[in-house]
């Protein structure tokens, strides 16, 4: 576990595991350790394991940062089980399942930019952003004609989601019944990226996860996600639970960012604060510790009860503010 080494996902051992599954894209900040103590803390509650995957995929935004990503967690006191899987190890598993779904007639080319998504005229009641379907139904033809126009550069590869299929709902341990859009969602982009919807799901699936706790600005994609669990024949709740953490904010009640100052462990670190002193911190936000308590990541198993956690962000102010 001191180690980052690349793995391939196997088939569940064990009944059950949570997970966490950080983008190396820079160092975790309090949102981050936050969401991965309540990730650890559902998982060693239930007796299940808990695992960690690097969703490094997207390398343009690969800052390398997975090895202090994991050291980080250790310095809280967070284990897991067995080695942290690097997602681009399942290309394989991820070409699989798009080949599953082309053979079923559900995907198909899409040459669209960013730019013309937002530009084109939406379905009504449909949500800012969400894909029109200008690609959908055109003919061999104008598909060939598309592809001509855009070369070199290759068209992304999109789900065409089922008639009927247009919004989910899930029941979430956390923000309650959630219901949600589905559009024909991006399958690979054009760079021959897979995209993270459909990678997370498969990816959770080889892993044997069954509980799913992230923060709840991917709520609008487990809709999604379901879906394709569904189309792929793999589990899908109840089987399959989900949390989605409040998230933490700055100071003026934005999102956490590095210009809110010492927001990650090595920032804190920095400042005099220990990682026993961001563990309390940390506890107290989710209501498991009191004023200035210090706990030990296993002492707050016992205390875990995810009915009594929070439904606000928490907004984090430093000291000096």
């Amino acid at each position: 576990m001191s180690t980052l080494r690349a793995s391939t996902p196997s088939a569940a051992t064990h009944q059950g595991a949570g997970r966490y599954a950080p983008s190396p894209s820079g160092e975790l900040h309090l949102g981050n350790l936050r969401t991965a103590l309540v990730a650890w803390l559902f998982a060693r509650s239930t007796d299940r394991r808990f695992l960690v995957r690097v969703e490094d995929l997207d390398r343009a935004r690969d800052a390398g940062t997975a090895g202090a990503q994991l050291a980080d967690l250790r310095a809280l006191g967070l284990d897991w089980d067995g080695d942290p899987v690097l997602q681009t190890d399942s290309g394989e598993a991820h070409e699989a399942a798009i080949a599953q779904l082309a053979s079923a007639g559900l995907v198909y080319e899409c040459t669209c930019t960013r730019k013309d998504i937002l530009a084109a005229p939406t379905a009504p009641h449909a949500p800012p952003g969400a894909y029109p379907g200008t690609c959908r139904d055109l003919t061999d033809a104008e598909r060939a004609a598309a592809r001509a126009r855009i070369a070199p550069r290759l068209p992304a590869l999109r789900l065409r989601a089922p008639e009927g299929e247009s919004r989910l709902a899930f029941d979430d341990a956390l923000l309650g019944r959630t219901e949600g859009d589905i559009d024909d969602l991006v399958l690979k982009r054009g760079d021959g990226t897979v995209s993270y919807n459909l990678a997370v799901v498969v990816d959770d699936a080889a892993m044997g996860v069954d509980q799913i706790v992230r923060g709840d600005d991917l709520a609008s994609s487990t809709p999604r996600q379901i879906l394709l669990q569904r189309l792929l024949g793999l589990p899908t709740p109840p089987e399959v639970s989900y949390a989605h953490v409040p998230l933490v904010l700055g100071p003026t009640g934005a999102r956490l960012a590095k210009r809110d100052g010492a927001v990650t462990l090595s920032d804190l670190w920095a400042a005099g604060m220990a990682s026993a002193d961001v563990l309390a911190m940390l506890a107290g936000s989710l209501g498991l510790a009191g004023a200035e308590e210090r706990v030990t990541a296993s002492q707050l198993v016992s205390r875990f009860d995810p009915a009594a956690l929070p439904r606000e962000p928490w907004v984090w102010r430093p000291a000096s503010a």
